[in-house]
Protein backbone atom coordinates (compact mmCIF):
# COMPACT_ATOMS: atom_id res chain seq x y z
CA UNK A 1 0.00 0.00 0.00
CA UNK A 2 3.13 2.74 0.77
CA UNK A 3 4.58 1.88 -2.86
CA UNK A 4 1.29 2.64 -4.33
CA UNK A 5 1.11 5.95 -2.37
CA UNK A 6 4.78 6.26 -3.16
CA UNK A 7 4.01 5.52 -6.42
CA UNK A 8 1.17 7.75 -6.85
CA UNK A 9 2.60 10.95 -5.30
CA UNK A 10 5.67 10.32 -7.70
CA UNK A 11 3.44 10.40 -10.63
CA UNK A 12 1.96 13.40 -9.51
CA UNK A 13 4.68 15.71 -8.97
CA UNK A 14 6.19 14.59 -12.02
CA UNK A 15 3.23 15.82 -13.88
CA UNK A 16 3.03 18.51 -11.72
CA UNK A 17 7.03 19.75 -12.64
CA UNK A 18 5.61 18.90 -16.05
CA UNK A 19 2.85 21.10 -16.53
CA UNK A 20 4.91 24.00 -14.68
CA UNK A 21 7.68 23.68 -17.33
CA UNK A 22 5.08 23.84 -19.80
CA UNK A 23 3.88 27.35 -18.06
CA UNK A 24 7.15 28.79 -18.04
CA UNK A 25 8.26 27.88 -21.62
CA UNK A 26 5.13 29.68 -22.42
CA UNK A 27 5.84 32.30 -20.51
CA UNK A 28 9.40 32.58 -21.92
CA UNK A 29 8.48 32.17 -25.70
CA UNK A 30 4.87 33.88 -25.55
CA UNK A 31 3.40 30.86 -27.60
CA UNK A 32 2.67 27.35 -26.69
CA UNK A 33 6.29 25.61 -27.00
CA UNK A 34 6.73 21.95 -26.14
CA UNK A 35 10.26 21.01 -25.59
CA UNK A 36 9.47 18.21 -28.45
CA UNK A 37 9.07 21.21 -30.57
CA UNK A 38 12.26 22.92 -29.72
CA UNK A 39 13.91 19.77 -30.34
CA UNK A 40 12.44 19.01 -33.29
CA UNK A 41 12.66 22.30 -35.24
CA UNK A 42 16.18 22.85 -34.03
CA UNK A 43 16.68 19.24 -35.76
CA UNK A 44 14.89 19.99 -39.12
CA UNK A 45 16.36 23.27 -39.46
CA UNK A 46 19.96 21.45 -38.73
CA UNK A 47 18.50 18.85 -41.55
CA UNK A 48 17.83 21.51 -44.10
CA UNK A 49 20.56 24.28 -43.48
CA UNK A 50 23.42 20.36 -43.79
CA UNK A 51 21.32 19.25 -46.53
CA UNK A 52 21.09 22.05 -48.74
CA UNK A 53 25.01 23.41 -47.69
CA UNK A 54 26.30 19.83 -48.90
CA UNK A 55 24.46 19.82 -52.02
CA UNK A 56 25.82 23.04 -53.42
CA UNK A 57 29.30 22.74 -52.56
CA UNK A 58 29.31 19.05 -54.28
CA UNK A 59 28.35 20.74 -57.52
CA UNK A 60 30.67 21.56 -59.71
CA UNK A 61 32.31 24.98 -58.72
CA UNK A 62 30.65 24.48 -55.67
CA UNK A 63 34.17 25.10 -54.07
CA UNK A 64 36.08 26.67 -56.98
CA UNK A 65 33.73 29.76 -57.71
CA UNK A 66 32.39 30.49 -54.83
CA UNK A 67 33.82 32.02 -51.58
CA UNK A 68 34.87 29.16 -50.28
CA UNK A 69 37.65 28.31 -52.85
CA UNK A 70 40.40 26.86 -51.52
CA UNK A 71 43.75 29.01 -51.99
CA UNK A 72 47.01 27.09 -51.80
CA UNK A 73 48.89 27.74 -48.81
CA UNK A 74 52.28 30.30 -48.00
CA UNK A 75 54.85 27.11 -48.76
CA UNK A 76 53.05 25.56 -51.94
CA UNK A 77 52.83 29.11 -53.98
CA UNK A 78 56.51 29.48 -53.51
CA UNK A 79 56.49 26.33 -55.38
CA UNK A 80 54.83 27.33 -58.22
CA UNK A 81 56.17 30.60 -58.46
CA UNK A 82 59.71 28.93 -58.67
CA UNK A 83 58.37 26.62 -61.47
CA UNK A 84 56.55 29.01 -63.62
CA UNK A 85 59.71 29.58 -65.92
CA UNK A 86 60.25 26.01 -66.48
CA UNK A 87 58.44 25.10 -69.72
CA UNK A 88 55.73 23.07 -68.90
CA UNK A 89 54.67 24.73 -65.34
CA UNK A 90 53.28 28.34 -66.74
CA UNK A 91 49.72 27.83 -65.38
CA UNK A 92 50.61 25.23 -62.42
CA UNK A 93 49.36 27.36 -59.36
CA UNK A 94 46.00 27.47 -61.49
CA UNK A 95 45.97 24.07 -62.27
CA UNK A 96 46.84 22.93 -58.72
CA UNK A 97 43.91 24.95 -57.29
CA UNK A 98 41.17 23.50 -59.68
CA UNK A 99 42.04 20.68 -59.29
CA UNK A 100 42.00 20.74 -55.14
CA UNK A 101 38.75 22.40 -55.66
CA UNK A 102 37.37 19.82 -57.49
CA UNK A 103 38.33 17.43 -54.98
CA UNK A 104 36.37 19.16 -52.28
CA UNK A 105 33.42 18.99 -54.28
CA UNK A 106 33.65 15.41 -54.82
CA UNK A 107 34.27 14.62 -50.90
CA UNK A 108 31.76 17.14 -49.76
CA UNK A 109 28.25 15.06 -50.33
CA UNK A 110 30.42 12.29 -47.78
CA UNK A 111 29.51 14.44 -44.57
CA UNK A 112 25.78 14.36 -45.21
CA UNK A 113 25.71 10.67 -42.87
CA UNK A 114 27.86 12.03 -40.04
CA UNK A 115 25.78 15.30 -39.84
CA UNK A 116 22.63 13.25 -39.81
CA UNK A 117 23.80 10.98 -37.07
CA UNK A 118 24.72 14.14 -34.83
CA UNK A 119 21.58 15.56 -35.15
CA UNK A 120 19.46 12.67 -34.55
CA UNK A 121 21.46 12.34 -31.22
CA UNK A 122 20.89 16.33 -30.02
CA UNK A 123 19.41 16.02 -26.83
CA UNK A 124 16.64 18.21 -25.33
CA UNK A 125 18.79 20.74 -23.56
CA UNK A 126 21.29 20.83 -26.86
CA UNK A 127 18.52 22.09 -29.04
CA UNK A 128 16.94 24.64 -26.24
CA UNK A 129 20.44 26.00 -25.74
CA UNK A 130 20.63 26.13 -29.86
CA UNK A 131 17.66 28.25 -30.04
CA UNK A 132 18.44 30.38 -27.01
CA UNK A 133 21.85 30.75 -28.79
CA UNK A 134 24.22 33.05 -31.37
CA UNK A 135 22.84 33.03 -34.96
CA UNK A 136 25.45 30.07 -35.40
CA UNK A 137 24.82 28.01 -32.23
CA UNK A 138 23.56 25.52 -34.45
CA UNK A 139 26.88 25.65 -36.63
CA UNK A 140 29.24 25.61 -33.54
CA UNK A 141 27.20 22.15 -32.09
CA UNK A 142 27.90 20.70 -35.32
CA UNK A 143 31.36 21.69 -35.63
CA UNK A 144 31.73 20.27 -31.69
CA UNK A 145 30.32 16.95 -32.40
CA UNK A 146 31.71 16.18 -35.76
CA UNK A 147 34.56 17.58 -35.97
CA UNK A 148 36.89 14.53 -35.17
CA UNK A 149 34.73 12.05 -37.40
CA UNK A 150 34.17 14.89 -40.39
CA UNK A 151 37.92 14.91 -40.43
CA UNK A 152 38.51 11.18 -40.46
CA UNK A 153 35.86 10.53 -43.09
CA UNK A 154 36.93 13.29 -45.16
CA UNK A 155 41.05 12.76 -45.51
CA UNK A 156 40.94 9.39 -47.37
CA UNK A 157 38.10 10.69 -49.21
CA UNK A 158 39.66 13.84 -50.08
CA UNK A 159 42.88 11.61 -50.89
CA UNK A 160 40.88 9.50 -53.17
CA UNK A 161 39.05 12.50 -54.97
CA UNK A 162 42.65 14.41 -55.03
CA UNK A 163 43.60 11.24 -57.05
CA UNK A 164 40.42 10.67 -59.56
CA UNK A 165 40.66 14.30 -60.57
CA UNK A 166 44.37 14.38 -61.12
CA UNK A 167 45.26 16.80 -58.13
CA UNK A 168 47.92 14.34 -56.26
CA UNK A 169 49.67 13.63 -59.49
CA UNK A 170 49.86 17.41 -60.75
CA UNK A 171 50.99 18.26 -57.03
CA UNK A 172 53.73 15.74 -56.61
CA UNK A 173 55.40 16.01 -60.33
CA UNK A 174 55.74 19.82 -59.76
CA UNK A 175 57.42 19.09 -55.73
CA UNK A 176 59.44 16.64 -57.21
CA UNK A 177 60.72 19.07 -59.98
CA UNK A 178 61.21 21.98 -57.60
CA UNK A 179 62.74 19.66 -55.60
CA UNK A 180 65.61 19.22 -57.75
CA UNK A 181 66.38 23.21 -58.08
CA UNK A 182 69.58 24.11 -56.23
CA UNK A 183 69.66 25.28 -52.45
CA UNK A 184 65.81 25.57 -51.99
CA UNK A 185 64.06 23.79 -49.09
CA UNK A 186 62.32 20.80 -50.00
CA UNK A 187 59.02 20.57 -50.13
CA UNK A 188 56.48 18.46 -49.12
CA UNK A 189 54.72 16.61 -51.82
CA UNK A 190 51.18 15.68 -49.56
CA UNK A 191 48.87 18.42 -49.23
CA UNK A 192 45.49 16.31 -48.21
CA UNK A 193 45.91 17.44 -44.92
CA UNK A 194 45.49 20.87 -45.74
CA UNK A 195 42.97 20.14 -48.55
CA UNK A 196 40.72 18.07 -45.76
CA UNK A 197 40.95 20.95 -43.53
CA UNK A 198 40.03 23.53 -46.30
CA UNK A 199 37.23 21.45 -46.99
CA UNK A 200 35.68 21.19 -43.37
CA UNK A 201 36.31 25.00 -42.66
CA UNK A 202 34.14 26.17 -45.96
CA UNK A 203 31.46 23.14 -45.26
CA UNK A 204 30.89 25.11 -42.00
CA UNK A 205 30.89 27.98 -43.52
CA UNK A 206 28.00 27.05 -45.94
CA UNK A 207 25.90 25.41 -43.36
CA UNK A 208 26.44 28.86 -40.51
CA UNK A 209 25.36 30.93 -43.54
CA UNK A 210 21.90 28.75 -44.46
CA UNK A 211 21.35 29.13 -40.23
CA UNK A 212 21.31 32.44 -40.31
CA UNK A 213 18.88 32.49 -43.10
CA UNK A 214 16.62 30.24 -41.55
CA UNK A 215 16.88 32.38 -37.93
CA UNK A 216 16.25 35.34 -40.04
CA UNK A 217 14.47 35.12 -43.04
CA UNK A 218 11.24 34.25 -42.72
CA UNK A 219 10.71 32.72 -46.12
CA UNK A 220 13.27 29.74 -45.50
CA UNK A 221 10.96 28.72 -42.57
CA UNK A 222 9.00 26.48 -44.87
CA UNK A 223 7.03 24.25 -42.39
CA UNK A 224 4.45 25.06 -39.65
CA UNK A 225 6.85 23.51 -37.29
CA UNK A 226 10.03 26.09 -38.15
CA UNK A 227 7.50 28.66 -38.28
CA UNK A 228 6.79 27.79 -34.71
CA UNK A 229 9.80 27.29 -33.40
CA UNK A 230 11.92 30.29 -34.85
CA UNK A 231 9.10 32.62 -34.38
CA UNK A 232 11.02 33.18 -30.90
CA UNK A 233 14.08 34.68 -32.58
CA UNK A 234 11.39 37.59 -34.13
CA UNK A 235 10.80 38.93 -30.61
Amino acid sequence: MKYLFFTLSGLFLFSSCNAQFGKLLKQVTGQDLSTDDVANGLKEALSKGTNKGTDLLSQKDGYFKSIYKIMLPEDAKKVCEKLRPIPGFASIEDDVIEKLNRAAEDAAIKAKPIFLNAIKSMSIADAWNILKGKDNAATQYLNTTTSEPLYAEFKPVITESMEKVGAIQVWSTAVSKYNQIPFVKKANPDMTDYVTRKALEGLFKKIEEEEKDIRHNLSSRTSDLLKKVFSKQDK
